[in-house]
């Protein structure tokens, strides 16, 4: 059931909501550190460890470091090398010794479990309309190593008349350790907010929930105190946890923004041969204003002998180049077709779109600059 659970909290995750991509693209780094609530374990063993036991786990540490590259439509990709501490306070379930009149067995559990995993994560950052807020989601598969350190189970024998079958099945009592290292495949569902640091760019600090399951069994030999030494193992099955987190994270190709004023108004000329058309981030739709630039370019040019009239789009850095090349062509098609509902033949446009080249205010990659987010008419 724990399983089930846990991968339908990888599905919701890792699926993009209906919101906009945060503009951050290229390479970065990350860390965070926390809190780690592990859930406890169900054991399976062999001679003094009996199954149906549980191992109960105390809460403990976690730690992570990444690296990593964002696309710039809000996707990123990333390698991560995480570590989580757990203290062992006991077990709980059946242990008791059969065949013994009056048998009883107590077994106690103690030390410590470290895991250390390598994860491979796809998430998705997106842009809710606050520019100091970026929820994130996401998940990732990898491989899991999980050592004990000071890692023994002590098994204590009190009995009265033991029958000659008992102790032929008997199990001495003694301290059972381990100080092997196991592994197995690993997941994790991802769910942050990133808080941008104004005054450095690039820089953010993230809080996260994590979802890290260990699947699988995983196998600890035991070695015993015991003059019998009594061959046992105990055997991990399915290791969940639920780590808390505060981090920070930091993207290199991200430039400080440039500070420049809204959008300047086309000078009353007349009749003038240039116009430009400004529009919102990441749209393409005109604005009320942008239609009256383009029925002034509209009249203007039934004053004036001309031979074409071109409409050429473009964008700003944020995005990738691919998707502001399309982005830039959409623009430039939304007021040629407003140009021909003004009374321009459509013959006489014709369109292009340059992306993010030829920017009218030099910026950055990743910059949000308004008067970069523009389309021009020219009468000639």
């Amino acid at each position: 059931m724990r399983f089930r659970d846990g991968l339908l909290a990888l599905a919701l995750l890792t699926v993009p909501l209906a919101a906009e991509a945060q503009p951050f693209q290229g390479l970065y780094i990350g860390a965070g550190a926390g809190y780690n609530l592990p859930q406890n374990v169900n054991l399976d063993g062999s001679g003094a460890i009996k199954s149906g036991s549980s191992l109960n786990l105390n809460g403990g540490i976690v730690g992570l470091g990444s690296v990593g590259y964002a696309l710039g439509n809000g996707f990123r990709f990333e390698l991560e090398g995480n570590y989580r501490q757990s203290g062992v306070k006991g077990l709980s379930g059946s242990n008791g010794q059969p065949g013994l009149i009056g048998n009883t067995t107590a077994l106690g559990a103690s030390g410590n479990l470290h895991t250390y995993g390598v994860m491979a994560n796809v998430l998705f950052d997106m842009d809710i309309g606050v520019p100091w807020l970026f929820p994130y989601v996401g998940g990732g598969a990898g491989y899991a190593w999980t050592s004990g350190s000071n890692l023994q189970l002590t098994q204590t024998n009190t009995f009265s008349s033991p029958s000659p079958a008992g102790l032929a099945n008997f199990i001495p009592g003694g301290t059972f350790k381990s100080s092997t290292t196991q592994g197995n495949f690993a997941f994790q569902a991802i769910g942050g907010l990133s808080f941008p640091v104004p005054s450095v760019p690039g820089l953010s600090v993230t809080t996260e929930y994590r979802f890290f399951g260990v699947l699988g069994d995983e196998t600890f030999p035991l070695t015993s105190s015991s003059i019998f030494n009594t061959p046992s193992t105990l055997k991990l099955r399915n290791q969940y946890n639920h780590s808390f987190m505060l981090g920070v994270r930091y993207a290199f190709n991200v430039a400080a923004p440039v500070a420049t004023p809204g959008p300047a108004e086309v000078p009353a000329q007349a009749p003038a041969r240039s116009y430009l058309v400004f529009f919102d981030w990441d749209k393409a739709t005109l604005t009320d204003r942008a239609r009256q630039i383009i029925k002034e370019a509209a009249d203007n040019s039934s004053h004036v002998q001309y031979t074409r009239i071109e409409v050429n789009g473009y964008t700003d850095t944020s995005g990738s180049p691919q998707y502001n090349m399309g982005l830039s062509i959409r623009r430039a098609n939304a007021v040629k077709a407003e140009l021909i509902k003004d009374g321009v033949p459509a013959n006489a446009i014709t369109t292009q779109g340059f992306g993010e080249t030829h920017l009218l205010v030099p910026t950055g990659q990743g910059v949000r600059e308004p008067q970069n987010r523009r389309v021009e008419i020219i009468i000639r």
